[in-house]
Formats: structure tokens, C-alpha cells, sequence
């Protein structure tokens, strides 16, 4: 396996799991839908690969998401993975049903922490869809279902600006309070910085919320995505979401070049001596296996070296 040289850092995790969003959050910014063959195979890969938790698909309206629309066809054909939890996001109680219907058993709720992406986003303020989610995740848990609450724009909202660390932490709060078993803290438009993650996830500590209850996920839009990942590291974050081949991006922000992409995350853990369970080869190897279907190179810089390195 192709991996860089170990030297093992004092107070990081011994090991990290990774939180694939490639098949949903990087497909969903598609701009003409996937097949739904295509969707099923690259998932496989990703297990192939090592990797355990890979959020599938979303059941949402297909009017507003139309390259996800093939949810109820894709998800049954997920049935042989053995030891692979595959999340699913849900909208409201109407999606959490169609996802109960096949089986689902990890779904995900996607809210806000600012005013305005969540009028833009979901088409109500941050207290509706608070209220409209308390009944999906009270149905969840009763259905014993894992619940993930994302939030989005945790630091920063292209309308609003920079988002005040208190009005993230109160937004966190309500999740973890109507029952979220995690949170995913989002950097929507990628403007993180270490010193800000470290000031949220220990403001969210002060205010009850657990670091082991807790993962990030971070936007390379200014090339912080890892020393922001590294920074959640040193506080004992040990979930962090990430995209193969880099996959997906935030349509929000201009120039932005989208999710972390897995292949960097590990070639980073890799050389920290955090062990994740991934086999990098086989994951560069489907990344650019990916990009052949849609026709366009990998932005990821580990899949680019090390692809052009075997060839």
C-alpha cells in the first residue's frame, strides 16, 4: 500500500472513523444524475476499500433533489454489505418513513444555525425546522434508528457572515436535546480556521455537549480543510466527514472547491499514525474509477499524485 512515512504526534486519537458522504453529499451537486448502477457500484468500492460508514443516499422530494431521486432503487441494492453502516438523510417525517420502509437504521437530519440558509435552504426559520424535526427524530429513536443532526454554516454564511460561536453552540444544543445520538459541525463555506474550531468544539464541551458526540466536516474553500480536521484532532474529535476524490461541492460560496477529500484525509492520518481502517490504493483506485463515469478528473491532490505516480 502506498503510504507516507509514520510519525506518530502525542494527544491525537488512535483512530479515526471516516464519515463517507461521497454517494449523497458529492453526487447531489451533480449536474446530471448519476445511474443509479454507477451509484451502487462506486458504494461497493468504497467498502471494498475499507471504509464503514458511507452515507448512501437522501430521501428527499425528488423535485428538489433530482440526482438523488432513485433512492428507494438504490438503497435495497445495498442489502450484501456486511459490517457497513449506510446512513441515510431524511427531510422531515415523510422521507424518515420511505427510508423506514427499506430498512434504514442510520438516518440524518440537515439543519441550520443561521436565519438565512435555513429560509433558503429548507423554506423556514431556524425554529420551524426545528419543530419539524423533533417529530423525525422522536419517530427515529423510537424505531431504536442512530440519528446524525447536521449543522450547517457552524462558522460562517455567505449572506450573514461570520456566525457568533454562541448562536452554533445553541443551535447544537437543540439537537443533542430532542435526541441526536451525533452532530456533524459543518463548514459550509469553508472559512474555518484551527483557532475557531478549537474555540466551538470547547464551547460546546462547556455547554454539556461531548466530543465524542460530536464530527466535523469541513470545505477546502481556503485550503483549511486539514489544518481545521488536525485542529478537531487535538481536541479528541475522532468522527470527520469526508468525500472521495474530493466529490461535491458548496454551491454558496464562489470558488469553492468543496468537501475534504478522503484520499488527503487518510495520506494525513496515514502519516500521524491514526489507523482508519482504509486501504488507500483500492480508495485512490475507485476515485479515479468515479471520475472516469463523470468525465472529469479528481480535485483531490492525493488521487492526482498518486495516480499519475502508477501511471
Amino acid at each position: 500500500m502506498t503510504l507516507p512515512m509514520e510519525f506518530p504526534a502525542q494527544s491525537l486519537p488512535a483512530r479515526v472513523r471516516i464519515h463517507e458522504v461521497g454517494p449523497r453529499d458529492g453526487l447531489q451537486n451533480e449536474k446530471s444524475q448519476v445511474p443509479t448502477d454507477v451509484k451502487a457500484e462506486f458504494i461497493h468500492r468504497l467498502a471494498g476499500a475499507g471504509l464503514t460508514t458511507i452515507e448512501a443516499t437522501s430521501f428527499v422530494h425528488p423535485k428538489w433533489v433530482p440526482q438523488l431521486a432513485d433512492a428507494e432503487d438504490l438503497f435495497p441494492r445495498l442489502a450484501d454489505l456486511q459490517g457497513v453502516d449506510l446512513p441515510v438523510l431524511v427531510p422531515n417525517s415523510r422521507g424518515l418513513e420511505r427510508a423506514q420502509a427499506l430498512g434504514a437504521t442510520r438516518i440524518a437530519v440537515f439543519a441550520s444555525a443561521t436565519e438565512t440558509f435555513a429560509q433558503r435552504n429548507l423554506n423556514r426559520s431556524v425554529d420551524e425546522s426545528m419543530a419539524m424535526f423533533e417529530p423525525v427524530v422522536a419517530a427515529a429513536k423510537e424505531a431504536r434508528a442512530h440519528v446524525r443532526g447536521y449543522l450547517s454554516m457552524c462558522f460562517g454564511d455567505p449572506w450573514e457572515g461570520a456566525v457568533p460561536v454562541h448562536q452554533v453552540v445553541a443551535a447544537c444544543r437543540r439537537l443533542i436535546d430532542m435526541g441526536c445520538d451525533e452532530l456533524s459541525l459543518g463548514d459550509t463555506i469553508g472559512v474555518a480556521t484551527p483557532g475557531h474550531v478549537q474555540e466551538l468544539l470547547s464551547r460546546l464541551n462547556e455547554e454539556g455537549v461531548p466530543t465524542d458526540r460530536l464530527g466535523v466536516h469541513f470545505h477546502d474553500t481556503y485550503g483549511q480543510a486539514l489544518a481545521n480536521t488536525l485542529a478537531a484532532l487535538q481536541h479528541g474529535v475522532t468522527t470527520v466527514d469526508a468525500s472521495a476524490g474530493g466529490l461535491g461541492g458548496c454551491p454558496y460560496a464562489k470558488s469553492a472547491t468543496g468537501n475534504l477529500a478522503t484520499e488527503d484525509l487518510v495520506w494525513m492520518l496515514a502519516g500521524l499514525g491514526i489507523d482508519t481502517g482504509v486501504d488507500l490504493d483500492k480508495l485512490v483506485a475507485t476515485s479515479v474509477w468515479m471520475a472516469g463515469e463523470l468525465g472529469r478528473p479528481s480535485p483531490s491532490r492525493t488521487v492526482t499524485a498518486l495516480s499519475h505516480k502508477e501511471s
